[in-house]
């Protein structure tokens, strides 16, 4: 595996517009050399007998029964608006 170097580290850093020292860009390339060792150790591991998944849980959408119902009353339903014309409810205009 190859070394992270500080001054790879802190292009890095100056790249996403991030002032790091010295003391953290050596911090941070130890951090970073054990994620990409980690992830090295995770490509070795054999997956041959394990199905591709997108998602560990199975998904579904939980959905109501589509059943057709009445509809308001449209003469019961102006009777409660504040105001309206040919049968349509009036609103304030917003622009």
């Amino acid at each position: 595996m190859t070394q992270l170097t500080i001054d790879e580290v802190k292009r890095h850093a100056g790249l996403a517009r991030i002032a790091m020292t010295d003391a953290e860009a050596e911090m941070f390339a130890e951090q970073l050399e054990d994620m990409i060792g980690f992830s090295i150790k995770l490509e070795e591991v054999d997956t041959e007998q394990i199905a591709p998944m997108t998602h560990p849980l199975p998904l579904f959408n939980v959905l109501r029964k589509d059943i057709p119902t009445d509809a308001l009353d449209r003469e019961e339903m102006l009777k409660s608006v504040k105001e309206h014309e040919d049968g349509q409810i009036k609103v304030p205009t917003i622009i």
